[in-house]
């Protein structure tokens, strides 16, 4: 994916971790650095780990440093200047908390997306109206304004155009619990409504939606993950919770919710099987 391209939230992680690798390689920890520059060795430790910007000066201090040529300090500046770039996800920063806009700057550059959900249609496959009763459900507990929810409703929408339909998708893989089809948001016209878009949009050819029944083994208890891979970036899981999110960039602990996932797929009914029984709920939904 050409850099222009590519997502700032990204851009900002490789920036760091490019720094990363090249004070390793010059053998020099984080605080030997940063006494070297005259700084703190917070502000390296920041830098690497994408929390603060850093400015071309401060680039141009570490290559120094490092002792590396001009060719990489003109793609550390690359990747600064696409890093200080606007996301579309940015539009909605008042409305969503700052942990899920991260990870929308990821999910941008994400060229597989592989999801558990044991709670409801994940947000990628919402329709308008169920993404709107499934935000005011929360809305009590997350003290969410009138103005808020139909932010977060438009971001959903945004998001769904920006990650499925553009011109090079990510490919996607969701495996829902059946409870998920049967919890009901809404009127039972909204719960149709999603399930037959559900059918429609399992169709994509870069979109599987299988479900794992009440019935099934469930190989692993946890719950929502979010299982991201990337062309130029290590792997990230994304990990949900009443109000907060964690990210796990972990290797080890990246391939085991890779394996957790594999499980819950391998239990889960296959395309076409999954289509019927949504097809079913729809139906049910109908009375």
């Amino acid at each position: 994916m050409p850099t222009q391209q590519g997502s700032p939230t990204v851009r900002r992680l490789r920036l760091g971790q490019e720094l990363r690798l090249l004070r390793e390689r010059r053998k020099l920890t984080g605080a030997k650095a940063a006494r070297e520059l005259g700084w703190s060795a917070s502000k390296v430790s920041r830098i690497e780990a994408a929390r603060t910007m850093p400015s071309t000066d401060d680039i141009k201090a570490l290559v120094k440093l490092y002792r590396v040529d001009g060719d990489k300090l003109d793609e550390l500046i690359g990747l600064l200047r696409d890093a200080e770039q606007r996301g579309w996800w940015e539009d909605y920063e008042d409305a969503l908390p700052e942990e899920y806009t991260r990870f929308l700057g990821l999910e941008a550059e994400a060229i597989s997306q592989r999801s558990w959900e044991p709670h409801l249609v994940p947000g990628l496959l919402q329709t308008e109206d169920y993404a709107r009763e499934v935000i005011l459900a929360s809305r009590g507990i997350a003290r969410i304004t009138h103005s808020g929810v139909r932010s977060r409703v438009e971001a959903r929408l945004d998001r769904q155009q920006r990650v499925l339909h553009r011109p090079e998708p990510c490919r996607l893989t969701v495996v829902l619990d059946e409870s998920a089809l049967m919890r009901r948001f809404g009127e039972p016209s909204v719960m149709r409504e999603q399930m037959e878009h559900l059918l429609e949009i399992s169709l994509l050819p870069h979109v599987s939606v299988r479900v794992l029944t009440l019935d099934s083994l469930h190989p692993v208890n946890t719950g929502t993950f979010i299982h991201l891979q990337f062309a130029e970036f290590d792997d990230v899981v994304y990990l949900e919770q009443l109000y907060t999110a964690n990210f796990v960039d972990d290797l080890e602990r990246v391939a085991g919710y890779e394996t957790a996932f594999d499980h819950i797929k391998s239990e889960a009914l296959d395309e076409d099987e999954s289509r019927v029984l949504i097809q079913r709920k729809a139906m049910l939904w109908r009375r």
